[in-house]
């Protein structure tokens, strides 16, 4: 799984690359956590462009980022999700918290 952020403003943009699965996503977690709290972003953006896959720990992973950024007044969004990720992310309820694109 490859992890890269970037910046702009007050926005902390995280695209992922790899399968989301209960492998890797301890790691990724913390990678985007220690991130959140150094930067305070705002609001957060996941991009999803790189990601062919995500069982059940990726919604865990979207839901935990996504409540870490509302208890600190943020927002956060999921963009570019494949059709397949987007259907499990429609069928969670995620899309009723967030935007998902």
């Amino acid at each position: 799984m490859n992890v890269t952020f970037s910046m702009l403003d007050t926005t902390l943009t995280v695209v992922l690359e790899g399968e989301l699965d209960h492998h890797n996503i301890k790691d990724v977690r913390e990678l985007i956590d220690l991130r959140i709290e150094r930067a305070r972003p705002s609001h957060l953006i996941m991009d999803l462009r790189g990601v062919p896959f995500s069982d059940s720990s990726g919604i865990a992973l979207v839901l935990g980022r996504y409540k870490l950024m509302t208890a600190a007044g943020g927002s956060m969004e999921v963009r570019n999700v494949s059709p397949q990720i987007k259907k499990i992310f429609l069928l969670s309820g995620v899309d009723k918290l967030m935007t998902v694109k």
